[in-house]
């Protein structure tokens, strides 16, 4: 989990784009099955084009043909976030066995994606 937290906080850093907009606020690691981590950041613009920062770390996984996510965390510069909904929802139908990953809520806590969505819709 250690690891996963100094890759996020890496990358982690808010920076300004046009208009008020911003990245780079949240950031985001995940470690594979196979043990690649991969990183990523959130983009905040208008009218919901923008992402979240496991959304940027997942596509740098599939860059690699990877599906398979054991652990993943997200960070702002103070605290550790769960994913969102639509994270959650991301990670699980991008695999479903990613079902079994560990999301890191804390620093010392970690629940897997398939108690964060019980009852899935699919």
């Amino acid at each position: 989990m250690k690891e996963l937290l100094i890759a996020a906080r890496k990358v982690q850093g808010n920076f300004y784009l046009d208009e008020g907009f911003s990245a780079g606020y949240v950031a985001a690691a995940l470690r594979t099955v196979d043990g690649n981590i991969y990183t990523g950041i959130c983009i905040d613009l208008a009218c919901g084009i923008g992402f979240c920062a496991e959304h940027s770390a997942i596509a740098e996984m599939l860059k690699n043909r990877e599906t398979q996510i054991a652990i993943i965390v997200a960070v702002s510069e103070d605290s550790i976030l769960p994913p969102c909904g639509r994270c959650r929802e991301l990670m699980l139908q991008i695999d479903r066995r990613n079902r079994h990953t560990e999301v890191v809520i804390d620093e010392n806590n970690t629940i897997i994606l398939g108690d964060l969505l019980p009852h899935r819709w699919y």
